[in-house]
């Protein structure tokens, strides 16, 4: 299980700045930021304000501006985990995961459609001739919120689409496709009886010898366990996988609107080599998929040797 760390708060005059600093954002944090005792009391950094999980009264949970420096919060402790084989009973909070990992890329699609020129064209263009030619504006308000509320939908739906493309493919079971064959496999991180992570491979379809390439698929660690390696570890795994299986490549899609999955695999040898529109969703909303591809090292003293023994 991933579990947080209390933050210590500076004491003297520096907790009061930090509780002026509250009040300024959220009065109501002010009784129960002075209520809290001493200021050397280590004070959870989301008591403050309740249910407001994001942090101090708006404020992220990685760090707090006092005094123009930048205390960064400690770091949050994780219980030891192990990466194991897929078992039949990992499937309800592995479609979870899933399930979860689909919704979260909703908001950053939002944003990016909000960016691009065609969206600013409709979103001003059609008030403006609405207004034009009634004079009311409350009708461009209302067409102003529809045309938001649309694409906030549409935002949604690819992932939606591709959610339920997945659900009633390869995950509609797990062990039959990932764990029958040889050359293939699914892995599960798990700390404290509980998954929090987990990844699958398959041989390539479009590789024309199967065995060369082995393709990444639904590498995703539950939110609260992010930046504790998990996913790294995930990776290396299949990476391993892969030189003991004898393949060549290691290949995987992605979208450039997953930055840090992105930042992630780059940091760990994976080099883009190209891109398409999976779908006219896609297209439509400009969100490519990019091909990452990792050369194993066994593929790539075989390409020197052969360099070396040429003409």
């Amino acid at each position: 299980m991933c579990r947080s760390q209390p933050m210590r708060w500076p004491s003297g005059k520096a907790w009061f700045l930090v509780v002026e600093q509250a009040r300024a954002v959220d009065p109501g944090c002010q009784s129960e930021a002075e209520g809290r005792g001493h200021p050397d009391t280590a004070l959870d950094i989301q008591g403050c304000c309740g249910s407001r999980a994001a942090g101090w009264c708006g404020r992220t949970p990685s760090s707090l501006t006092l005094l123009g420096l930048e205390t960064p919060a400690p770091p949050s402790s994780m219980a030891p985990y192990h990466i194991r084989k897929y078992q039949e009973r990992d499937r309800p909070r592995v479609l979870d995961l899933f399930s979860k990992g689909m919704e979260e890329h909703a908001p950053t699609t939002f944003r990016h459609i909000l960016k691009l020129p065609r969206t600013l064209a409709l979103l001003l263009g059609v008030p403006l001739a609405l207004f034009l030619a009634s004079g009311s504006w409350l009708l461009v308000s209302v067409t102003s919120l529809a045309l938001l509320t649309a694409l906030r939908f549409f935002s949604k739906y690819p992932w939606i689409q591709f959610k339920v493309l997945c659900l009633r493919s390869d995950l509609s079971d797990i062990t039959k496709s990932y764990l029958s064959e040889p050359g293939s496999c699914f892995w599960v991180a798990e700390a404290d009886g509980q998954v929090l992570g987990m990844v699958g491979v398959l041989p390539a379809a479009e590789s024309p010898l199967r065995r060369e390439q082995l393709q990444l698929f639904h590498l995703c660690v539950a939110s609260e366990c992010r930046g504790q390696g998990v996913a790294k570890a995930l990776v290396r795994t299949v990476l391993q996988f892969a030189r003991d299986q004898g393949y060549s490549q290691v290949v995987l899609h992605t979208t450039m609107l997953q930055r840090s999955a992105v930042a992630l695999y780059q940091r760990m040898g994976f080099q883009k080599t190209g891109q398409f529109f999976s779908s006219l969703n896609w297209r439509l909303f400009a969100i490519p998929s990019c091909v990452f591809v990792y050369p194993l090292p066994s593929a790539q003293a075989s390409q020197a040797q052969g360099q070396a023994g040429g003409p």
